[in-house]
Order: structure tokens, then sequence, then C-alpha cells
């Protein structure tokens, strides 16, 4: 039997009523494969019953939990339009509304162009524009502002947070919006990529993302273009609060370790605290006080670059928290033990190779169980809705909760949308993660948690191939069940 206990208790008795002895009654929603949200019923029993076994005592500590969302992407908006009007109306309410299913109530936007944009694009390629005269959202409201908007007349408490994939092409070493050249996707000169190892040999090692790290930053480490950068991004908040968007995060590189064919950039740890730290930072202080600094969004496993990174004596005074996405939450225990006064988010799902399956639904159920039972108060979905194959501008087919039919004009709702729904319908704003088991070797993910009104919502995933048995200890009571081949549950204690 395995067990959480800690010496601290949860004030206010909520816990104490959520599993006292009174409590029997158990709402059972299960999903299997062609088989979403079966509501049934299960009951608390006196005695414990066969197969993995864990316990909540009442003990337990806890974290906070407060958001939900996806990334606000063109593609994502593109599919969207795809379909007639009832079934656009239908998505934003079942994914934005408080009453809806998912009730996502926070979103992701880039800066520019990620690799889900149409194609590449900044907010300003005027070469040396240095005082930004040509900054402008115009892109945007092509596309993902109508997206909020329309997130917004469902949900208008949505709040956001934004990173860029690249800057302006004319702000980097190589003058271009990738890092790497590829011959089928960009038109990047291989001989450019001298900037990101120089001549220098690094050997490769496959234990760590990435294997071989940048020497050298891609973004031009001169003060008139770091000074512009940190401008460039308190203009993208100011236009977006001029268009009713709150946004009240920023992060200064999605996935600074990724050196990609699509938009991206290279910092080495040297470059992110030089620029975090003398430009960024000062300027939002100055210009946006309201606006929360986070570092990342990290994609890597190299404990080594955190620790560099955060050993800055001005990041704890400067940054609010760090999200995490991909390779590095692997880290996620290591960080938390380590830097326990910042704040974890999980910035990004995975996001598979468009398969919409089952598997893929698996895996994001996973993700969440990890992330939000390590210690993450926000969860971030990728894409929300990708149409047909989900492959982007440059080439790579991924998943997506929802995957419109460009021919029919349909939507289905695929298996990693009722994984989200498992946790998010219940789990919202304000709830308490008290305990989790990752999946291991017994592939049973199980997680522990009070809702904002103090219920208990256990959510248990069966990775399976055979039905298994598990008993659950809450309080003084058990629940006894056998979760179905495959599936994914969420149990309400009434």
């Amino acid at each position: 039997m395995s067990s959480t206990t800690t010496k601290q208790v949860i004030t206010g008795g909520i816990l104490a009523v959520s599993l006292g002895l009174s409590a029997q009654s158990v709402s059972w929603y299960s999903s299997t494969d062609n088989q979403f949200w079966q509501e049934g019923k299960a009951q608390l029993q006196d005695t414990a019953g066969d197969g993995f076994s864990m316990s909540i005592t009442g003990q337990e500590k806890g974290h906070p939990f407060r958001a939900w969302g996806s990334c606000m992407n063109e593609l994502d908006w593109d599919a969207i339009q795809m379909l007639p009007e009832d079934a656009r109306e239908d998505l934003f309410k079942r994914m934005y509304a408080p009453d809806g299913e998912l009730k996502f109530n926070a979103g992701r936007i880039a800066i520019g162009a990620s690799d889900y944009g149409r194609s590449w694009y900044s907010c300003d390629e005027v070469s040396g524009d240095f005082t930004l005269k040509y900054f402008n959202i115009d892109r945007d409201r092509t596309s993902v502002i109508p997206y909020i908007k329309a997130a917004q007349k469902y949900n208008p408490d949505l709040i956001f947070w934004a990173s860029p994939w690249s800057p302006p092409s004319w702000m980097k070493v190589n003058h271009y919006y990738s890092v790497r050249s590829d011959r089928r996707y960009n038109e990047m000169d291989p001989k450019s990529e001298i900037h990101l190892f120089g001549e220098q040999f690094v050997p490769e090692d496959q234990r760590f993302f990435p294997p071989r790290l940048a020497v050298n930053d891609t973004f031009i480490q001169d003060p008139r273009y770091l000074k512009a950068y940190a401008q460039y991004f308190c203009k993208f908040i100011e236009a977006y609060q001029a268009e009713g968007i709150p946004v009240k995060r920023i992060f200064y590189q999605n996935e600074a370790y990724s050196y990609t064919n699509y938009p991206g950039c290279a910092w080495t740890p040297e470059g992110t605290i030089r620029f975090n730290m003398d430009y960024l930072a000062p300027a939002l202080k100055e210009k946006h006080p309201d606006v929360e600094l986070y570092m990342g969004t990290f994609n890597t496993n190299r404990m080594e670059i955190f620790e560099k990174i955060l050993a800055d004596p001005r990041m704890a005074d400067n940054i609010k928290g760090i999200g995490l996405q991909w390779e590095a939450a692997q880290l996620l225990s290591k960080l938390r033990e380590k830097y326990p006064n910042y704040d974890y988010i999980g910035t990004e799902s995975e996001c598979g190779s468009g398969t919409f399956d089952w598997n893929a639904g698996e895996h994001t159920f996973f993700l969440m169980n990890h992330y939000i039972g390590g210690g993450c108060t926000e969860y971030f979905i990728w894409n929300g809705v990708l149409a047909d194959s989900g492959a982007s501008a440059w080439g790579w087919r991924q998943n997506a909760l929802v995957q419109v039919n460009s021919e029919k004009h349909t939507a289905r709702y695929t298996p990693e949308y009722y994984a989200v729904m498992h946790y998010s319908h219940f789990l919202t704003k304000g709830s308490k993660i008290l305990a989790y088991h990752k999946d291991g070797p017994e592939r049973l993910p199980i997680l522990f948690a009070l809702d904002p009104n103090g219920k208990m919502v256990v959510i248990a995933g069966n990775f399976n191939s055979v039905d298994t048995p598990i008993s659950l200890k809450l309080g003084e009571k058990f629940l006894n069940v056998k979760l179905r081949a495959h599936s994914f549950n969420t149990f309400v204690v009434k």
C-alpha cells in the first residue's frame, strides 16, 4: 500500500467534511474509446477491496490550482471557421463557458507567428526600426483576436499570457525567423547555422535535450536591440489591452532550447539573464507593473541551465514563476525542491503526430496527472482545434482536442478532449490538489483533489489492457471499484 501524509492540516475543516463518515454516494464519470463520459454511481465502503491501494488521510497540505487553457493559434481559427455557425458557437460554449464542459478560464497568445501560424510574421519587420514606429498587430486582427473575442463571448473573465516564438527577423544574427535551415519548409541559408555552435566540436549526449547546446545567442546582444525588444513586449501588451484583451503574464521565449526549422530563437543562459534582468523586467515594471514576468517556457532537461539562470540574485525579485513543457517536465520535482518560492505552470501539452486517437488522449491524461499532481498551478493545451491531419505550415502533423473535417464541415471531439474534460470539468479555479500517483509500472495515474466547494474529486486512468481493481482509502471510507481497460475516470464524492 502506498500512502501520502504530511504533518500539515488543510484549514477550515473542508476536507474533514468531505471525507466524513456520512459521505457515501459517489458520482462516477467514465470514458473509453468511442464511449465517452458515461455517468454512473459508486458507494463508499467500510473495508478495503482488492487491487492497487492508496490513501488520503485528511492531513495533506496540497497546493492550489488556478487555470486551464490552450493557445490561440491562426490555424486553430482557420479550422473553426470551416464549421457552420451553430457548430462554432457550440464549440466555444463547450470549451470556454463557466458552465460548459472544459471550463477553460485562460489562454496563451503567440507574439507574432507560432509554428501554427499560417506563415511567418512578426509585429515589426521593418529592419532597423529601433523606435518601433511600425509596430502593429494587424495580422492578429485577422485571426487571433477574433478567436479570443469569440471565446470572451462565453467567458468575459478570460485572462491571457504571451510569448514569442521568434523576435523580428532583423533582430537576429541570422536575419531569419527560424534557427535551422530546411530545404522543404524554409529558405534559410544552411551556412548561417554557424552561429549556433560556431566551430567548436560539441559531443552529442542523447540523455539530454537538446543533445547539443548552442554556444551563441541567436538574438543580437547589442543594447540597441535588447532595449528595442523589451519595448516590443510592452507595445504588444498595450495593443492587446486596447482590444479589451488582458495580457497578465509574459514569457521571454517559447522553447529557447528547440533549434527549429519554424519560428524560433536560441538563447544562452547568459543572454537569457541579460535580456530579462537588464531590459525586460525593468521595462515591464515601468510601463506594466501589473504584468508578471515568468521564466521560460523551458523545454530542456538540463538542470545546469536552470541553475545558471536562477543563480542570478535578481531573479527572485523579478520572476514570479517558471513555465515547463516537453523535456523540462522531467525536472519538475527537482526544481520545486530546490526553488520552492516560484510558481510552476505546465505551459504546453505534447502535440503528438496528428493521430487524434486514444493513445494521444492517454498521453495527455498522463501529462496532466504529472504536471498538476507534481505541483503546477495551471495547465495549458497546445492546439485546441485543428483541421484534417493537423499539419502545420512547416509540415509537422499534430493533435488537438477537436478535429475538423474540412470537406464535411463537421467537428469531432477527440479522446484527448475527454481526457482534459475528466480533469478540467471539476478542477476549476480555487481547487486544491492533495496528492497523486504516477502511472508507473501499474499504469494507473491517479490524482486526488478538492473542488472549490470542498467536494473530494478523484481522477484515475487505467492504461492497462484489462479491467483493473483499485481500493482508495478516503478518510475512514474506501472507494473500491474496477476500472475498465484503457479508461479515464472521475469520481466526485457527494
